[in-house]
């Protein structure tokens, strides 16, 4: 790719970003502004209004608390600090705890270290985790890499269907023996498979059943046994998809996946449709988890690598 290809790629991103983030900014920081007009230091009463904005736009209580601690002893620290300075101040925390948590340490779709480098997909369903999916075939498939999908939500034939319908799209090989198959033998084939083709990235969907987390964890632990008997470190990647419009939901299904599998990668799609973009903030903070993609609209290269730089930055600029 060429710098003035690479750079029109770059702006292209970040005018998306700007966009799928709209809500969130009009919503949340233009509430800052208000709150901050007229008033010339960072006071209890900015603070508290602060605190507020910031639990109401899904960012999260004790996230939220751990910003205004930081944001308070910064204050102390300088004795005073005018209002202007609190946008600064309030970026630089936010940037600081992502960079704590990893969460927007990756910059392209490119893999490397092993292969093929298995991830597994799961979350509930409707969070956009098929489609998930389906954009990551897109976009390493686009870095060169070899793909193939696994098949492995095999108790909806509507998630199997899908996949086909994105394998199809995306034009890469796809492991599939329908709905009702045992979830695991999938996986074994799919590994099987990429192994035998020599992928580089191997996509395995799962069932997003949260009703009974016995069966749920029962079901992870022999999907991830069987995968090891090909490839023996499989998965490398847990990838954990959320909705980010649902807000504190997101976070009571990051529980209860986290106490089911070792989730070590977050994927939060739909911030586009949602004010509540501060869930991503939260999350990564809470579970000490790397958010590592999002979907900022519906179109196939709306889904990003997470650049915490460019999040946050989008989400202060006036």
């Amino acid at each position: 790719m060429g710098l003035f290809s690479f750079l029109t790629k770059k702006q292209e991103q970040k005018e998306d970003l700007d966009k799928g983030l709209e809500k969130t900014k009009t919503s949340v920081f233009s509430r800052i502004s208000h709150a901050i007009a007229g008033k010339s230091k960072v006071d209890d009463e900015v603070l508290d209004e602060l605190e507020e904005i910031l639990i109401t736009s899904d960012v999260g209580v004790d996230t939220t608390l751990k910003i205004i601690e930081r944001i308070e002893s910064r204050v102390a620290r300088d004795k005073y600090v005018g209002t202007e300075e609190l946008n600064t101040i309030l970026k630089e925390e936010i940037m600081a705890l992502l960079q704590e948590n990893k969460s927007g340490d990756g910059t392209t779709f490119d893999i490397t270290g092993k292969k093929p480098y298995v991830i597994m997909v799961v979350g509930v369903n409707g969070v956009g985790k098929t489609t998930t999916i389906g954009k990551l075939a897109h976009n390493f498939k686009k870095a060169g890499k070899k793909v193939v999908l696994g098949a492995s939500d095999t108790f909806r034939a509507a998630a199997v269907e899908q996949l086909k319908i994105w394998a199809e799209r995306v034009d890469v090989p796809i492991v599939q023996q329908g709905m009702g198959a045992d979830p695991a033998s999938v996986a074994f084939d799919t590994v099987k498979s990429a192994v035998a083709q020599d992928a580089d990235v191997v996509l395995i969907d799962t069932a997003g059943r949260l009703h009974n987390k016995v069966n749920l964890m029962r079901e992870l632990t022999k999907i991830k046994q069987v995968m090891q008997k090909v490839v023996p470190d499989a998965p490398h990647e847990v990838l954990l998809v959320l909705d980010a419009s649902t807000g504190q939901n997101a976070i009571e299904q990051a529980k209860q996946f986290t106490a089911a599998t070792e989730v070590n990668a977050l994927a939060l799609t739909k911030l586009d449709g949602t004010a509540k973009g501060g869930v991503v903030i939260g999350i990564s903070d809470q579970f000490k988890i790397p958010v590592k993609y999002i979907g900022v609209g519906e179109g196939i290269d709306h889904l990003q690598v997470f650049d915490r730089k460019a999040f946050v930055d989008s989400l202060f600029e006036s």
